[in-house]
């Protein structure tokens, strides 16, 4: 009698475990349909919680992971270094991980040798949109030069007689577009904006004495891109000068004087690169986001008392892009 006892009460077990393995319970764990979800890692030149380059993407990555597309996300923040960031993205192909991410365009170089080495791990860089060849590379990159010119349509309306500074890091990428977007599109509005790059991404002194610069020359309005404007949003606060930001929303840093910030909305297109890479395809593709997509997208500061004509003006020059009536000239 025990051992019948002991195969019923098995039986018993396989049954519930059975029934627990078949149910839903609905927290939306696995939204993708395609089992678990992808072990990302992220490595990034400057802090996670920058406000800007990097915060983008871990933003997005967790963004991914709360809809169960991603059951990790790992990141290494801070790898300015090259060099460094190359270990990290090795060791995190090593470990298993099924998306290996290189956030910044300076780890092009490291990528190209690194992703031969493994040719089942998905690797993914930007912003850029060169994939070398290789079929386990994506790369991705940013239209900003579309809010920039939206924000800079915005800028001239505020500006008045004065002129509109812009601070600039490295004349490469998404912050180049950015840059040019932005003085098109205060150009197109009828204001003057000068651009000084400082050929630095993460220099908040010298990003700091260049917004002084432009203030103590007559600018009304300031903007800037990478992390390095830190140093500049904090002059324009104590200006009490009106700035618009990019890559992340940067309202909190100066909650008196930021106007509105372009936020990457990287996910996106991220969904877009999981969805490939669950079928079987580990890259060779280019991800683009922009205003049309939604993956760029005009946020703006609701303490800061914008009047309605020139919020109206931005949101036109959006839809204009949007729909492909109004072209930025990039």
């Amino acid at each position: 009698m025990k051992r019948f006892r002991w195969l019923a009460l098995l039986l018993v077990f396989a049954l519930v475990g059975a029934a627990c393995g078949d149910s839903d319970d609905g927290d939306g764990a696995d939204s993708s349909g395609d089992g678990e979800g992808l072990r990302a890692a992220v490595v990034t030149p400057s802090a996670e919680n920058d406000l800007a380059f990097s915060q983008s993407i871990v933003d997005a990555l967790h963004a991914l992971e709360s809809e169960g597309l991603l059951s990790e996300v790992a990141v290494t923040e801070g790898t300015f270094i090259v060099e460094d960031a190359a270990v990290a993205l090795r060791a995190y192909a090593d470990e298993g991980y099924d998306l290996v991410i290189a956030h910044g365009s300076q780890y092009g170089s490291s990528l190209q040798e690194i992703a031969p080495d493994f040719p089942d791990t998905a690797f993914a860089w930007g912003t850029a949109a060169d994939t070398f060849g290789l079929s386990n590379v994506s790369a991705y990159t940013a239209a900003s030069d579309q809010g920039g010119y939206v924000m800079g349509v915005m800028a001239a309306g505020l500006a008045g007689d004065g002129s509109i500074g812009v601070v600039g890091p490295i004349e490469v990428g998404d912050a180049k577009l950015f840059v040019d977007g932005f003085i098109a599109g205060a150009s197109s509005a009828g204001g003057s904006a000068t651009a000084v790059y400082i050929d630095s991404f993460s220099d908040t002194t010298l990003a700091a004495e260049t917004a002084t610069s432009f203030v103590a020359n007559g600018a009304t309005v300031l903007t800037g891109t990478a992390q390095m404007t830190v140093g500049a949003i904090g002059v324009a606060d104590g200006a009490g000068v009106p700035w618009f930001g990019t890559q992340s929303n940067q309202t909190k840093v100066a909650p008196d004087v930021v106007v509105a910030s372009q936020v990457y909305k990287w996910e996106v297109v991220l969904r877009d690169l999981v969805s490939s890479i669950n079928g079987g395809t580990l890259g060779g593709s280019t991800y683009e986001i922009t205003l049309a997509n939604e993956g760029l997208v005009i946020e703006y500061n609701d303490a800061y008392d914008l009047s309605a004509d020139v919020k109206s003006a931005g949101d036109d020059a959006a839809n204009s892009i949007a729909d492909g009536s109004v072209s930025t000239g990039q």
